[in-house]
Protein backbone atom coordinates (compact mmCIF):
# COMPACT_ATOMS: atom_id res chain seq x y z
CA UNK A 1 0.00 0.00 0.00
CA UNK A 2 1.43 3.34 -1.04
CA UNK A 3 1.66 6.03 1.62
CA UNK A 4 -0.40 9.06 0.64
CA UNK A 5 1.35 12.23 -0.43
CA UNK A 6 0.10 15.81 -0.68
CA UNK A 7 -1.55 17.62 -3.57
CA UNK A 8 -0.07 21.10 -3.92
CA UNK A 9 -1.31 24.08 -5.92
CA UNK A 10 1.69 25.56 -7.71
CA UNK A 11 -0.11 28.15 -9.79
CA UNK A 12 -3.63 29.15 -10.85
CA UNK A 13 -4.81 31.41 -13.64
CA UNK A 14 -8.07 32.28 -15.36
CA UNK A 15 -9.43 34.35 -18.20
CA UNK A 16 -11.72 37.26 -17.45
CA UNK A 17 -15.36 36.16 -17.40
CA UNK A 18 -17.25 37.29 -20.48
CA UNK A 19 -20.91 38.18 -20.78
CA UNK A 20 -23.20 36.13 -22.98
CA UNK A 21 -22.40 37.21 -26.58
CA UNK A 22 -19.73 39.46 -25.08
CA UNK A 23 -15.96 39.82 -25.01
CA UNK A 24 -15.06 36.14 -25.28
CA UNK A 25 -17.88 35.02 -27.57
CA UNK A 26 -15.66 35.04 -30.66
CA UNK A 27 -13.33 32.44 -29.13
CA UNK A 28 -14.01 28.72 -29.38
CA UNK A 29 -14.12 26.87 -26.04
CA UNK A 30 -11.21 24.60 -26.96
CA UNK A 31 -9.16 27.70 -27.71
CA UNK A 32 -10.28 29.18 -24.37
CA UNK A 33 -8.93 26.07 -22.69
CA UNK A 34 -5.65 26.35 -24.56
CA UNK A 35 -5.28 29.98 -23.46
CA UNK A 36 -5.01 29.16 -19.76
CA UNK A 37 -2.78 26.15 -20.41
CA UNK A 38 -0.37 28.41 -22.28
CA UNK A 39 -0.62 30.99 -19.51
CA UNK A 40 0.50 28.42 -16.94
CA UNK A 41 3.39 27.42 -19.20
CA UNK A 42 4.46 31.05 -19.68
CA UNK A 43 4.26 31.74 -15.94
CA UNK A 44 6.41 28.69 -15.14
CA UNK A 45 9.16 28.75 -17.79
CA UNK A 46 11.57 26.50 -15.88
CA UNK A 47 9.15 23.58 -15.80
CA UNK A 48 9.12 21.04 -18.63
CA UNK A 49 5.40 20.70 -19.42
CA UNK A 50 6.01 17.58 -21.50
CA UNK A 51 6.37 15.79 -18.15
CA UNK A 52 2.74 16.38 -17.20
CA UNK A 53 1.03 13.13 -16.25
CA UNK A 54 -2.43 14.36 -17.22
CA UNK A 55 -4.63 17.36 -17.94
CA UNK A 56 -8.18 17.22 -16.56
CA UNK A 57 -10.75 19.87 -17.49
CA UNK A 58 -14.36 20.13 -16.46
CA UNK A 59 -16.97 21.14 -19.03
CA UNK A 60 -20.74 21.00 -18.60
CA UNK A 61 -22.02 21.26 -22.16
CA UNK A 62 -19.92 19.25 -24.65
CA UNK A 63 -22.56 19.57 -27.35
CA UNK A 64 -20.72 21.83 -29.79
CA UNK A 65 -17.14 23.03 -30.30
CA UNK A 66 -16.34 21.75 -26.80
CA UNK A 67 -17.21 18.26 -28.04
CA UNK A 68 -15.77 14.84 -27.24
CA UNK A 69 -12.73 15.67 -25.09
CA UNK A 70 -12.00 19.38 -24.76
CA UNK A 71 -9.06 18.75 -22.40
CA UNK A 72 -7.21 16.77 -25.05
CA UNK A 73 -8.15 19.24 -27.78
CA UNK A 74 -6.98 22.20 -25.68
CA UNK A 75 -3.74 20.46 -24.76
CA UNK A 76 -2.93 19.94 -28.44
CA UNK A 77 -3.99 23.49 -29.36
CA UNK A 78 -1.70 24.80 -26.61
CA UNK A 79 1.21 23.12 -28.36
CA UNK A 80 1.94 20.70 -25.53
CA UNK A 81 3.75 17.48 -26.35
CA UNK A 82 1.48 14.85 -27.89
CA UNK A 83 2.66 12.60 -25.04
CA UNK A 84 0.63 14.69 -22.56
CA UNK A 85 -2.84 13.11 -22.20
CA UNK A 86 -6.07 14.93 -21.41
CA UNK A 87 -9.50 13.96 -20.15
CA UNK A 88 -12.76 15.84 -19.66
CA UNK A 89 -15.24 15.30 -16.84
CA UNK A 90 -18.79 16.52 -16.39
CA UNK A 91 -20.50 17.16 -13.07
CA UNK A 92 -22.42 20.07 -14.58
CA UNK A 93 -21.84 23.26 -12.52
CA UNK A 94 -19.30 21.45 -10.33
CA UNK A 95 -17.16 20.18 -13.21
CA UNK A 96 -14.17 22.49 -12.73
CA UNK A 97 -13.93 21.80 -9.01
CA UNK A 98 -14.46 18.09 -9.58
CA UNK A 99 -11.58 18.05 -12.08
CA UNK A 100 -9.27 19.50 -9.44
CA UNK A 101 -10.53 16.98 -6.89
CA UNK A 102 -9.88 14.08 -9.26
CA UNK A 103 -6.38 15.36 -9.94
CA UNK A 104 -5.69 15.79 -6.22
CA UNK A 105 -6.70 12.21 -5.51
CA UNK A 106 -4.39 10.93 -8.24
CA UNK A 107 -1.52 12.98 -6.82
CA UNK A 108 -2.16 11.88 -3.25
CA UNK A 109 -2.20 8.22 -4.28
CA UNK A 110 1.15 8.70 -6.07
CA UNK A 111 -0.32 7.51 -9.37
CA UNK A 112 0.67 10.88 -10.81
CA UNK A 113 3.13 13.59 -9.86
CA UNK A 114 2.45 16.61 -12.06
CA UNK A 115 -0.96 17.63 -13.39
CA UNK A 116 -3.11 20.48 -14.67
CA UNK A 117 -6.79 20.65 -13.73
CA UNK A 118 -9.50 23.24 -14.22
CA UNK A 119 -12.51 23.99 -16.36
CA UNK A 120 -13.83 25.76 -19.41
CA UNK A 121 -17.21 26.86 -20.76
CA UNK A 122 -18.44 28.99 -23.62
CA UNK A 123 -22.15 29.39 -23.04
CA UNK A 124 -22.29 31.98 -25.82
CA UNK A 125 -21.26 29.38 -28.38
CA UNK A 126 -23.46 26.54 -27.12
CA UNK A 127 -25.30 25.22 -30.18
CA UNK A 128 -28.87 24.31 -30.95
CA UNK A 129 -29.16 20.53 -31.42
CA UNK A 130 -31.73 18.46 -33.27
CA UNK A 131 -32.91 15.05 -32.08
CA UNK A 132 -32.95 12.12 -34.50
CA UNK A 133 -36.34 11.06 -35.78
CA UNK A 134 -37.92 8.26 -33.76
CA UNK A 135 -39.36 6.59 -36.85
CA UNK A 136 -38.66 6.42 -40.54
CA UNK A 137 -39.91 9.26 -42.74
CA UNK A 138 -40.88 11.30 -39.68
CA UNK A 139 -41.86 14.89 -40.44
CA UNK A 140 -41.38 16.06 -36.86
CA UNK A 141 -38.19 17.70 -35.59
CA UNK A 142 -37.25 18.58 -32.02
CA UNK A 143 -34.64 21.27 -31.49
CA UNK A 144 -33.00 21.99 -28.14
CA UNK A 145 -31.00 24.96 -26.92
CA UNK A 146 -27.94 23.49 -25.18
CA UNK A 147 -26.89 26.69 -23.37
CA UNK A 148 -28.29 25.56 -20.02
CA UNK A 149 -31.01 23.35 -18.59
CA UNK A 150 -32.83 20.16 -19.52
CA UNK A 151 -32.83 18.58 -22.97
CA UNK A 152 -33.69 15.12 -24.37
CA UNK A 153 -35.72 14.53 -21.21
CA UNK A 154 -36.39 10.98 -20.05
CA UNK A 155 -40.13 10.74 -19.35
CA UNK A 156 -39.62 8.42 -16.37
CA UNK A 157 -37.18 10.87 -14.78
CA UNK A 158 -39.55 13.76 -15.36
CA UNK A 159 -42.45 11.86 -13.77
CA UNK A 160 -40.45 10.82 -10.70
CA UNK A 161 -38.45 13.98 -9.99
CA UNK A 162 -39.79 16.72 -12.22
CA UNK A 163 -37.74 18.87 -14.54
CA UNK A 164 -37.69 22.20 -12.77
CA UNK A 165 -35.48 24.76 -14.47
CA UNK A 166 -32.61 26.27 -12.50
CA UNK A 167 -34.58 29.47 -11.69
CA UNK A 168 -37.55 27.37 -10.64
CA UNK A 169 -35.38 25.45 -8.17
CA UNK A 170 -34.29 28.82 -6.78
CA UNK A 171 -37.94 29.79 -6.36
CA UNK A 172 -38.52 26.46 -4.60
CA UNK A 173 -35.78 27.24 -2.08
CA UNK A 174 -37.05 30.78 -1.56
CA UNK A 175 -40.47 29.38 -0.65
CA UNK A 176 -39.19 26.51 1.47
CA UNK A 177 -36.75 28.66 3.46
CA UNK A 178 -38.98 31.77 3.47
CA UNK A 179 -36.36 34.00 1.87
CA UNK A 180 -37.81 37.37 0.99
CA UNK A 181 -37.36 39.27 -2.27
CA UNK A 182 -35.77 42.12 -0.31
CA UNK A 183 -33.16 39.83 1.27
CA UNK A 184 -32.35 38.39 -2.15
CA UNK A 185 -31.94 41.82 -3.69
CA UNK A 186 -29.79 42.98 -0.78
CA UNK A 187 -27.55 39.95 -1.21
CA UNK A 188 -27.27 40.62 -4.95
CA UNK A 189 -26.52 44.30 -4.38
CA UNK A 190 -23.78 43.43 -1.87
CA UNK A 191 -22.24 40.95 -4.30
CA UNK A 192 -22.10 43.60 -7.01
CA UNK A 193 -20.73 46.18 -4.56
CA UNK A 194 -17.95 43.87 -3.37
CA UNK A 195 -16.98 43.04 -6.94
CA UNK A 196 -16.95 46.72 -7.92
CA UNK A 197 -14.61 47.45 -5.00
CA UNK A 198 -12.41 44.48 -5.89
CA UNK A 199 -12.09 45.61 -9.50
CA UNK A 200 -11.36 49.19 -8.43
CA UNK A 201 -8.59 47.93 -6.13
CA UNK A 202 -7.10 45.59 -8.76
CA UNK A 203 -7.93 42.58 -6.63
CA UNK A 204 -8.30 40.18 -9.57
CA UNK A 205 -5.17 41.28 -11.44
CA UNK A 206 -3.03 38.49 -10.04
CA UNK A 207 -5.42 35.75 -11.19
CA UNK A 208 -6.45 36.99 -14.65
CA UNK A 209 -4.58 36.57 -17.92
CA UNK A 210 -5.53 39.01 -20.66
CA UNK A 211 -7.03 37.57 -23.84
CA UNK A 212 -6.21 39.00 -27.26
CA UNK A 213 -9.41 39.60 -29.22
CA UNK A 214 -9.09 39.85 -32.99
CA UNK A 215 -11.22 42.30 -34.95
CA UNK A 216 -11.84 42.51 -38.68
CA UNK A 217 -11.52 46.22 -39.31
CA UNK A 218 -9.62 47.50 -36.28
CA UNK A 219 -6.64 46.61 -34.15
CA UNK A 220 -6.69 43.65 -31.79
CA UNK A 221 -7.74 44.47 -28.24
CA UNK A 222 -6.83 42.88 -24.92
CA UNK A 223 -9.79 41.65 -22.88
CA UNK A 224 -8.61 41.66 -19.25
CA UNK A 225 -11.51 42.66 -16.97
CA UNK A 226 -14.56 40.63 -15.94
CA UNK A 227 -17.39 42.23 -17.90
CA UNK A 228 -20.50 40.75 -16.30
CA UNK A 229 -20.72 43.01 -13.19
CA UNK A 230 -23.56 45.52 -13.33
CA UNK A 231 -23.88 47.56 -10.16
CA UNK A 232 -27.51 48.62 -9.72
CA UNK A 233 -29.26 50.29 -6.82
CA UNK A 234 -31.60 48.36 -4.55
CA UNK A 235 -34.46 50.38 -6.00
CA UNK A 236 -33.54 49.31 -9.53
CA UNK A 237 -33.23 45.68 -8.45
CA UNK A 238 -36.63 45.81 -6.77
CA UNK A 239 -38.28 46.87 -10.02
CA UNK A 240 -37.13 43.85 -12.05
CA UNK A 241 -39.74 41.32 -13.11
CA UNK A 242 -39.97 37.77 -11.73
CA UNK A 243 -40.43 35.77 -14.94
CA UNK A 244 -40.03 32.30 -13.47
CA UNK A 245 -43.01 32.23 -11.11
CA UNK A 246 -46.13 34.34 -10.68
CA UNK A 247 -45.57 36.51 -7.60
CA UNK A 248 -42.12 34.96 -7.31
CA UNK A 249 -38.85 36.53 -6.13
CA UNK A 250 -36.09 35.36 -8.50
CA UNK A 251 -35.04 37.93 -11.11
CA UNK A 252 -32.22 38.50 -13.57
CA UNK A 253 -30.74 40.84 -10.98
CA UNK A 254 -30.48 38.34 -8.12
CA UNK A 255 -29.31 35.41 -10.24
CA UNK A 256 -25.95 34.51 -11.77
CA UNK A 257 -25.27 35.02 -15.45
CA UNK A 258 -24.80 32.96 -18.59
CA UNK A 259 -21.11 33.38 -19.30
CA UNK A 260 -17.82 32.34 -20.92
CA UNK A 261 -14.41 31.66 -19.42
CA UNK A 262 -11.67 29.18 -18.55
CA UNK A 263 -9.40 28.49 -15.60
CA UNK A 264 -6.53 26.10 -14.90
CA UNK A 265 -4.36 25.12 -11.93
CA UNK A 266 -0.91 23.55 -11.95
CA UNK A 267 -0.75 20.80 -9.33
CA UNK A 268 2.10 18.67 -7.97
CA UNK A 269 2.89 15.94 -5.44
CA UNK A 270 5.60 16.05 -2.77
CA UNK A 271 7.98 14.16 -5.04
CA UNK A 272 7.32 16.43 -8.04
CA UNK A 273 7.78 19.46 -5.81
CA UNK A 274 11.35 18.38 -5.06
CA UNK A 275 12.17 16.96 -8.48
CA UNK A 276 11.12 20.12 -10.35
CA UNK A 277 12.07 22.63 -7.63
CA UNK A 278 8.55 24.01 -7.48
CA UNK A 279 7.26 26.47 -4.89
CA UNK A 280 3.78 25.60 -3.61
CA UNK A 281 1.13 28.22 -2.93
CA UNK A 282 -1.55 26.00 -1.48
CA UNK A 283 -2.57 22.48 -0.66
CA UNK A 284 -5.79 20.61 -1.48
CA UNK A 285 -6.91 18.95 1.73
CA UNK A 286 -10.06 17.20 0.58
CA UNK A 287 -13.22 17.23 -1.51
CA UNK A 288 -16.69 15.78 -1.06
CA UNK A 289 -19.88 15.55 -3.09
CA UNK A 290 -23.46 14.91 -2.00
CA UNK A 291 -26.87 14.42 -3.56
CA UNK A 292 -30.11 16.26 -2.79
CA UNK A 293 -33.61 16.42 -4.27
CA UNK A 294 -33.35 17.81 -7.82
CA UNK A 295 -36.10 20.39 -7.24
CA UNK A 296 -34.03 21.81 -4.37
CA UNK A 297 -30.68 21.42 -6.11
CA UNK A 298 -29.34 24.70 -4.70
CA UNK A 299 -29.08 23.34 -1.17
CA UNK A 300 -26.40 20.83 -2.27
CA UNK A 301 -23.46 22.76 -0.71
CA UNK A 302 -24.83 22.09 2.78
CA UNK A 303 -24.37 18.28 2.93
CA UNK A 304 -21.23 18.49 0.77
CA UNK A 305 -19.67 21.01 3.16
CA UNK A 306 -20.65 19.02 6.23
CA UNK A 307 -19.20 15.90 4.63
CA UNK A 308 -15.79 17.34 3.74
CA UNK A 309 -15.39 19.14 7.08
CA UNK A 310 -16.16 15.90 8.94
CA UNK A 311 -13.65 14.01 6.81
CA UNK A 312 -10.94 16.56 7.62
CA UNK A 313 -11.81 17.06 11.28
CA UNK A 314 -12.37 20.78 10.71
CA UNK A 315 -15.28 23.16 11.27
CA UNK A 316 -16.65 26.29 9.65
CA UNK A 317 -15.00 28.26 12.45
CA UNK A 318 -11.64 27.12 11.06
CA UNK A 319 -12.36 28.61 7.64
CA UNK A 320 -10.80 32.01 6.91
CA UNK A 321 -12.35 32.36 3.44
CA UNK A 322 -15.59 30.87 2.14
CA UNK A 323 -16.18 30.95 -1.61
CA UNK A 324 -19.81 29.98 -2.18
CA UNK A 325 -20.95 29.98 -5.78
CA UNK A 326 -23.92 32.31 -6.08
CA UNK A 327 -26.14 30.51 -8.55
CA UNK A 328 -29.03 32.56 -7.15
CA UNK A 329 -29.35 34.84 -4.14
CA UNK A 330 -32.14 32.66 -2.72
CA UNK A 331 -29.96 29.58 -3.14
CA UNK A 332 -26.92 31.20 -1.52
CA UNK A 333 -28.97 32.51 1.40
CA UNK A 334 -30.62 29.11 1.92
CA UNK A 335 -27.16 27.53 2.16
CA UNK A 336 -25.73 30.26 4.40
CA UNK A 337 -28.62 30.07 6.85
CA UNK A 338 -28.70 26.27 6.84
CA UNK A 339 -25.03 26.30 7.83
CA UNK A 340 -25.87 28.70 10.70
CA UNK A 341 -23.83 31.53 9.18
CA UNK A 342 -24.92 35.14 9.02
CA UNK A 343 -26.00 36.66 5.71
CA UNK A 344 -23.20 39.22 5.90
CA UNK A 345 -20.39 36.95 7.16
CA UNK A 346 -17.28 38.77 5.94
CA UNK A 347 -15.58 35.48 5.02
CA UNK A 348 -18.20 34.70 2.38
CA UNK A 349 -17.30 35.88 -1.13
CA UNK A 350 -15.31 38.92 0.04
CA UNK A 351 -14.84 40.01 -3.58
CA UNK A 352 -18.34 39.22 -4.76
CA UNK A 353 -19.61 36.07 -6.38
CA UNK A 354 -21.29 34.68 -9.47
CA UNK A 355 -24.23 37.12 -9.31
CA UNK A 356 -21.70 39.84 -10.10
CA UNK A 357 -18.87 37.94 -11.79
CA UNK A 358 -20.90 35.43 -13.77
CA UNK A 359 -21.10 31.65 -13.91
CA UNK A 360 -19.43 29.88 -16.86
CA UNK A 361 -20.60 26.44 -15.73
CA UNK A 362 -17.53 24.21 -16.19
CA UNK A 363 -15.10 26.97 -15.23
CA UNK A 364 -16.71 28.29 -12.05
CA UNK A 365 -15.47 25.67 -9.59
CA UNK A 366 -11.86 26.21 -10.62
CA UNK A 367 -12.43 29.97 -10.43
CA UNK A 368 -13.65 29.65 -6.84
CA UNK A 369 -10.47 27.84 -5.81
CA UNK A 370 -8.25 30.29 -7.66
CA UNK A 371 -9.96 33.30 -6.09
CA UNK A 372 -9.93 31.70 -2.63
CA UNK A 373 -6.20 30.97 -2.85
CA UNK A 374 -5.43 34.56 -3.84
CA UNK A 375 -7.63 35.87 -1.05
CA UNK A 376 -5.80 33.73 1.53
CA UNK A 377 -2.51 35.15 0.27
CA UNK A 378 -3.81 38.73 0.43
CA UNK A 379 -5.06 38.17 3.98
CA UNK A 380 -1.62 36.85 4.93
CA UNK A 381 -0.02 39.96 3.45
CA UNK A 382 -2.32 42.06 5.62
CA UNK A 383 -1.34 40.05 8.71
CA UNK A 384 -4.78 38.44 9.08
CA UNK A 385 -5.58 34.80 9.86
CA UNK A 386 -5.28 33.01 6.54
CA UNK A 387 -4.92 29.25 6.69
CA UNK A 388 -8.02 27.53 5.34
CA UNK A 389 -10.59 28.23 2.61
CA UNK A 390 -13.83 26.42 1.87
CA UNK A 391 -15.05 26.41 -1.74
CA UNK A 392 -18.52 25.02 -2.42
CA UNK A 393 -21.26 25.11 -5.03
CA UNK A 394 -24.61 23.64 -5.98
CA UNK A 395 -25.05 21.43 -9.02
CA UNK A 396 -27.98 20.97 -11.37
CA UNK A 397 -30.13 17.83 -11.02
CA UNK A 398 -29.52 17.85 -7.28
CA UNK A 399 -25.92 17.68 -6.08
CA UNK A 400 -23.40 19.69 -4.10
CA UNK A 401 -19.62 19.79 -4.06
CA UNK A 402 -17.18 21.21 -1.52
CA UNK A 403 -13.40 21.47 -1.24
CA UNK A 404 -11.06 22.73 1.47
CA UNK A 405 -7.67 24.20 0.57
CA UNK A 406 -4.85 25.38 2.81
CA UNK A 407 -2.41 28.20 2.15
CA UNK A 408 1.24 27.08 2.23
Amino acid sequence: MKQLTNAYIIDAIRTPIGRYAGGLSSIRPDDLGALVLNALENRNPKLDFSLLDDVILGCANQAGEDNRDIARMSTLLAGFSTKVPGTTINRLCGSGMDAIGYAARALKSKETGLMIAGGVESMSRAPMVMAKAEQAFSRQAQIYDTTIGWRFINAALAEEYGTDSMPETAENLASKHQISRLDQDKFAFNSQQKTANAQKNGRFNREIVGVAIKHRKKEDTIFSIDEHPRLSSLEQLSQLKTPFKKEGSVTAGNASGVNDGSCALLLASDEALVAHQLKPRGKILGMATAGVEPKYMGIGPVPATQKVLTQLGLSLDDMDVIELNEAFASQALAVIRSLDLSDDDKRINPNGGAIALGHPLGMSGARLITTALNELELKAERGERSQYALCTMCIGVGQGIAMVIERV
